[in-house]
């Protein structure tokens, strides 16, 4: 039976940059994932663009290219990635650069877009479509003058399409982490748009790879039992067309794969196990069947899918207002005492100065005495230090920079024992709010592009 391999190199953007490289070097491969956007990342990537018409993508993704594009070239080693973010063109020109600076010729390159949604938001709300916040029910129209970026999640399909036309590397926007290993799955063998337990099986083996060494031991609950976590090597799925396949790592690398770690990640992002949705496929995580298949190998089969939405996921970024936050260290005898008094002095100095937020708009953390999990571990009666964070949020920017002038203050007119201040006055920061929402399968998948052009 034909058997693939598939690993993923980054599971974000300012993920491990020396991974796709060691993944590519460490042992066989036939196809690199590299996904490099969170939710917001788009929104992050629009400020680039609007600085700069030759940004807007993940610059990471060059330095690799540059690194390892000959070998890339000379093994057949396909490399799908959504570093296009919002500027695929513009990265695909920066490869081209690179191709020729290192006299790399015969390199074609993919381009996939049609999921920026930004420039026609105006006409489909106008259409009738709200594209109403999937949390509060709201519609988006009143929010569209704050819109920094709308993108739907693309499936697999636009992907095999340009693996297809021959392309060694396929440059997307936002597209599923799951379709950059399903992808190569449906192109190498054959699967049809209605095989729903084969593309759910392949949608499955994305889902575990996609967060990269969070299936070979990192971020794991027993951490404890990794071996040499610094070392860890990243993931690779040995798929097979009958929709079977194993996780694994090249040999040599730190980490583990057994069905613990796998597992762990299995429930990762997963809301009803029974109907995870993507634009390809529904896949049911209650048939997934793990079995350990010696050192560092996990099969994973049983898996049953079935038909996708006639929707798809719009993911849009808004400002949403103003935010700071700032910290301090306090030291010595009664350290949790001072820090909840450092607080208070900083409150009260703002409400004398006029400024007030709400109690949802601000937040006092004393990290060291379980802020981060409250309730879960028992507190001392009194710590060695103890680091106070503060942060507010508003609609306008003036409350949050006075709050910002509070902090430094604290040195010498708050308790005793202040250390750790550094970095200036916390500035306002704009918020970029999360906005997901639904829309018509159609109204994107009608204008979908892909385009390969050659160096």
């Amino acid at each position: 039976m034909k058997t693939i391999r598939i690993g993923n190199g980054q599971g974000f953007w300012g993920d491990n940059v020396d991974a796709p490289v060691e993944l590519l070097r460490g042992g066989p491969i036939d196809y690199i994932g590299m996904d490099y956007l969170a939710e917001v990342t788009l929104s992050i990537m629009m400020r680039q663009k609007l600085r700069n018409p030759k940004l807007g993508y993940a610059t990471d993704f060059i330095g690799f290219i540059r690194r390892v594009l000959p070998e890339i070239k000379e093994r057949n080693v396909r490399v799908l990635t959504n570093a296009g973010g919002l500027n695929p063109r513009a990265c695909r020109n920066r490869i081209f650069e690179v191709a020729r600076e290192l006299g790399v010729t015969g390199l074609r390159v993919g381009v996939v877009e049609g999921d920026d949604l930004l420039p026609r938001l105006k006409d489909l709300t106008a259409a009738g479509h709200a594209l109403k916040n999937m949390d509060t029910g709201e519609p988006l129209a009143p929010h569209l003058d704050k819109v920094m970026s709308a993108n739907a999640y693309l499936g697999a399909r636009p992907v095999v399409e340009a693996l297809k036309a021959g392309a060694h590397i396929v440059l997307c926007g936002r597209i599923t982490d799951t379709a950059l290993a399903l992808a190569p799955m449906i192109h190498e063998f054959g699967w049809g748009p209605a095989d729903w337990d084969l593309l759910a099986a392949g949608t499955i083996a994305g889902h575990i790879i996609e967060c990269g060494a969070q299936c070979t031991g990192g971020n794991f609950s027993r951490f404890w039992e990794v071996p040499d976590l610094w070392n860890v090597g990243y993931p690779v799925v040995e798929a097979g067309e009958d929709g079977r396949f194993t996780v694994t790592k090249h040999e040599g690398t730190g980490g583990m794969v057994t069905v613990d770690t796998v597992a762990e990640q299995l429930v990762y992002e997963m809301s009803d196990p029974t109907g995870y949705i993507t634009p390809d496929v529904t896949a049911d995580f209650t048939s997934i069947r793990l079995k350990q298949d010696g050192k560092d190998r996990v099969e994973v089969s049983g898996i049953q899918g079935r038909a996708n939405t006639p929707f798809l996921k719009i993911s849009a970024s808004y400002l949403a207002g103003y935010k700071a936050s700032g910290q301090i260290t306090l030291s010595g005898p009664r350290a949790i005492e001072k820090a909840k008094l450092a607080a208070e002095i900083v409150w009260k100095r703002l409400e004398r100065a006029g400024v007030t937020f709400a109690p949802e708009d601000r937040e006092t953390e004393l990290m060291g005495t379980g802020a981060c999990l409250p309730g879960i571990l028992p507190v001392p009666d009194d710590l060695p230090e103890v680091v106070l964070r503060l942060g507010v949020r508003s609609p306008e920017s003036a409350p949050v920079e006075r709050f910002g002038k509070e902090i430094a203050p604290l040195v010498t007119a708050g308790p005793p024992g202040v250390t750790g201040f550094a970095g200036g006055r916390p500035k306002p920061q704009e918020i970029v709010a999360y906005w997901p929402a639904l829309l018509a399968r159609e109204e994107v998948e009608s204008r979908i592009e892909v385009t390969v052009e050659e160096v």
